[in-house]
């Protein structure tokens, strides 16, 4: 006798909808249920998370989770387009399309809408929301008329949207109510810089703009009127001003709602109907709505558990699982928007009687801010931005809830190659909640693909902002085992940079596309966009072997933003203008000039530890006239924006000191001649020192040399920064010819063999053999590589030139400097943005807090503030 399976229901097949059911069918509990699921939209569940990647390929199949098809084989009927009208608790049963259908029990995963601000004109043509593939469609479709676009918001979907215009070739704004963007997640400083690093890839950024009305635009289709009397002009726009909760079903059916809108959960993520549960954006636990996927996931899980629970009351299944409870969840986070690395953890924008250890590293673009408990001994919350390495360890301190071992700063100042210092227990996955211990036991049982984990732990596949840290654990545990890894450079390339540096070399490979048609993983796209990893180090490998110009039409697309532009972007959104002063050594006349151009554009001034002059607080669009002005005094570029050559540091030698036994200025400008330009893994630096005594502090650079009686000693592979190493004695007493050899030889060996962004003193640190071994490879010539490995030097030293001249010849480059279609509608200077103190101007917020604070309270735990200071303070 055939006997009937009660009846499951749910509405809503987002991504927490379709998690729902696979926990659902890896309980096997479909086999006690006639499982079905409605969903509003056409196509089943995608994700919605990595939504901009649509436009890779104007296709969802790559964000598809699941067909139709999967869902039959697991004997779940799936209806898309069908919008449920009403529920009636009394009766269990749903409306859908005037048609009744019965459930027993009923999971409500509805999600959310977007939300868009009652702004007179918001239902204009081409005014558009960001959240469905529909409405991407509509987005591509706008795009193939318009020139510029606008987003308002400017939260992570906001954000997130901005990178989608940006892709489509528009001129990108995005438009924020608040002081600042990303206000939920990060802190004044953070969103600061974030703005900065957005605005410098070409996209305007507008805060503190109350949008009122949306009217006919005069050079555009739309012009958005602000409170404060300013406008934007602009041919479409995206609403991405957050989220509500589409509780309209649960409302219509008299299910509790909160105040503000959700429908009210309890810990066990039931509502107020009986059998009726809600999981998602659309559900409201203690006045909580969670915007984030992975609390959406811990509640289906929850709800998987109850019914589970439910059949076991009734004796229809055996106990395999314990019933769960929803306790809230971690809004940790990681992701890049608009290429810019940025990452949140607890409470990231503080509390009251808060510790903090800060670090804002200008010269780098990082700024980092932990928050620690009143006691300084456990973290509370974390913001990083511009860099997110130490992104899985504070997540696993936070979430362990353990005291800090030690002083709060070494957790920014972790060594990056060093292995992952995770606890078994930590949470990797925060989405599907898998520990570091879930992924080393899968890959121990065989598991050595990313995709394979993924399948078999769900790690990585929910946001995807941990697969980085799942990857390594995966290499590490097995490097651990004895095993090969891959060693791939991005998940566009299976080679490392070496490997990729050879490629070009053997091959003669001079442009991104030809390099990744050649070269690329099966499966990538065809499109050949590459990353921000990839295509830097593409360009820097073509600039080692061919010094061609970096802006040249094969190569501008692969620049960062600061190679891009020739200068360094700074806190204020102004650039740095630095000037090669070869040796430290500087006439007169070049310092008059130099004094009388600063003036002229009113730039701060600071003579810098690389013994060069800086010139702080330049606009973009006066950066052509400025070079200008300092070429035609006879200056060229300090490629300080460049990861090249940076300086040669010298004393005055025994040309006036009389402790001095050699020419160290002479030398040090020589030497700085050769290898300018020279485009390398990481910046290096160099210095010389007229004698022992070491004014120069020659043994603290990546190449050192100091004089002797007899000739000159040379140190390698030292550096300053978090780390300092001093170099090692690499020869004693050489010519000057063999130096210069064997520092041909050392650098083009460092370039050829050295991971990305991996520092001399790293690189000679993961040599086998260590100093030895490149004394053997450069002295002793034993791989027979010394004649290469100078000609590539001298080809490179011959095909130098001064990336700024060049440039100013260059039409199309200096079109990048031009902020503004119409010049004459350009605003006004805001000259209230910097204050004047010592005679020069600085940025009206600068707040540089010193290392007194670290003294404040010895038990290392206390109020640390540290501003990161290189040598080329406030560069890169």
């Amino acid at each position: 006798m055939r006997v009937d399976k009660p009846k499951l229901v749910i509405v809503g097949n987002g991504m927490v909808g379709h998690h729902f059911v696979e926990q659902l069918c890896e309980q096997q509990l479909n086999r006690h249920y006639d499982v079905t699921v409605f969903g509003a939209e056409s196509l089943p569940a995608y994700d919605r998370v990595q939504l901009s990647k649509y436009f890779e390929s104007s296709s969802a199949d790559s964000l598809m989770l699941a067909t139709q098809a999967d869902y039959a084989a697991q004997g779940v009927v799936l209806h898309l387009g069908q919008q449920v009208n009403n529920i009636d608790q009394h009766k269990k049963q749903l409306t859908v399309n005037g048609e009744t259908v019965l459930y027993d029990t009923l999971v409500l995963a509805t999600g959310s809408f977007p939300f868009v601000p009652p702004i007179k004109g918001n239902d204009r043509r081409d005014c558009l929301v960001y959240r469905t593939i529909d409405d991407l469609e509509a987005i591509e479709q706008a795009a193939t008329t318009a020139k510029s676009g606008v987003v308002i918001g400017g939260g992570l979907l906001g954000l997130e949207a901005a990178n989608a215009l940006s892709a489509l070739g528009l001129d990108t704004h995005v438009v924020e109510f608040a002081p600042q963007l990303m206000s939920v997640q990060l802190n004044d400083r953070g969103g600061e810089l974030l703005k900065q690093k957005i605005e410098a890839l070409g996209l305007g950024v507008h805060l503190s703009k109350a949008t009122q009305e949306i009217v006919d635009g005069e050079r555009a289709q739309h012009r958005l009127n602000f409170s404060d009397g300013s406008w934007l002009e602009t041919d479409m726009i995206v609403f991405s001003a957050g989220i509500r909760p589409q509780d309209a079903l649960a409302r219509a059916s008299d299910i509790s709602i909160g105040e503000r809108g959700g429908i009210v959960i309890d810990d066990c993520c039931r509502t107020s109907a009986k059998d009726v549960y809600a999981i998602g954006e659309c559900a409201l636990w203690q006045q909580q709505i969670f915007g984030l996927v992975a609390p959406g996931y811990q509640m289906a899980k929850v709800a998987v558990s109850q019914i589970a629970k439910h059949l076991l009351d009734n004796s229809i299944v055996s106990p395999t699982t314990e019933a769960l409870r929803f306790t809230g969840a971690d809004m940790s986070t990681k992701l890049k928007l608009l290429g810019v690395d940025v990452a949140s953890i607890g409470a990231s924008r503080g509390f009251d009687n808060a510790q903090y250890v800060e670090l804002s590293d200008v010269q780098a673009g990082v700024y980092k801010k932990l928050w620690l408990d009143e006691t300084g001994e456990y973290l509370r919350g974390a913001v990083l931005v511009g860099n997110v390495d130490e992104y899985p360890n504070l997540l696993s301190q936070y979430l362990s809830g353990d005291a800090l071992e030690e002083p709060a700063v070494t957790l920014l100042m972790a060594d990056d190659s060093a292995p992952l210092a995770l606890k078994d227990n930590a949470i990797v996955c925060s989405c599907h909640q898998v520990t570091k211990a879930d992924i080393v036991e899968q890959v121990v049982a065989g598991n050595h693909q990313l995709a394979e984990i993924k399948s078999c732990t769900k790690a990585a596949s929910g946001c995807g902002g941990c697969a980085a840290v799942v990857q390594q654990i995966i290499d590490e545990t097995m490097q651990a085992q004895g095993l090969e890894t891959e060693s791939g450079i991005c998940c566009h390339f299976d080679y490392d940079r070496q490997a990729l540096f050879h490629l070009c070399q053997v091959e003669n490979i001079n442009d991104f596309e030809q390099l990744y048609q050649l070269h690329a993983k099966n499966g990538s796209s065809e499109l050949a966009l590459g990353c921000d990893i990839c295509k830097p180090v593409a360009a820097s490998i073509f600039a080692t072997l061919e010094n061609e110009y970096v802006l040249n039409e094969n190569h501008v697309a692969l620049q960062d933003s600061n190679d891009a532009y020739l200068g360094n972007l700074q806190k204020d959104g102004s650039y740095s203008v630095v000037p090669r002063v070869a040796g430290g050594e500087i006439t007169p006349d070049k310092l008059i000039a130099m004094g009388q151009i600063a003036k002229r554009y009113d730039l701060y001034t600071k003579i810098t530890g690389g013994q060069r002059i800086d010139m702080f607080g330049a606009a973009l669009s006066d950066l052509p006239a400025i070079w200008s002005e300092l070429i035609a005094e006879g200056f060229e570029t300090g490629h300080a924006y460049g990861k090249s050559l940076r300086t040669v540091k010298s004393c005055v030698g025994n040309t006036w000191c009389r402790y001095g036994v050699q020419d160290s200025v002479g030398l040090a400008i020589a030497l700085e001649n050769r290898y300018k330009g020279l485009r390398s893994p990481h910046k290096i630096k160099f210095a010389v020192s007229g004698c022992t005594r070491e004014c120069a502090e020659a043994q603290s650079k990546d190449i050192g040399v100091i004089a002797t009686e007899k000739g000159w000693n040379l140190f390698v592979c030292g550096n300053g920064g978090m780390r300092p190493r001093h170099g090692d004695l690499f020869a004693t007493d050489l010519s000057t010819e063999q130096l210069v050899s064997y520092i041909d030889r050392i650098l083009m060996f460092y370039s050829k063999t050295a991971a990305r962004l991996q520092r001399t003193s790293v690189w000679l640190e993961s040599l086998a053999g260590g100093l030895e071994y490149l004394q053997s490879v450069v002295i002793e010539n034993s791989l027979g590589l010394a004649d290469e490995l100078e000609s590539q030097m001298h080809k490179v030293a011959a095909n130098y030139q001064c990336e700024w001249k060049t440039s100013l010849q260059d039409d199309v480059f200096l079109q990048r400097f031009s902020e503004f279609i119409n010049p004459k509608d350009a605003p006004l200077i805001d000259t209230k943005q910097y204050q004047y103190q010592r005679s020069q101007k600085f940025p009206i917020s600068s707040e540089v807090e010193t290392f007194s604070a670290v003294n404040h309270k010895l038990s290392t735990l206390g109020d640390i503030a540290i501003t990161q200071l290189d040598e080329e303070e406030a560069l890169v």
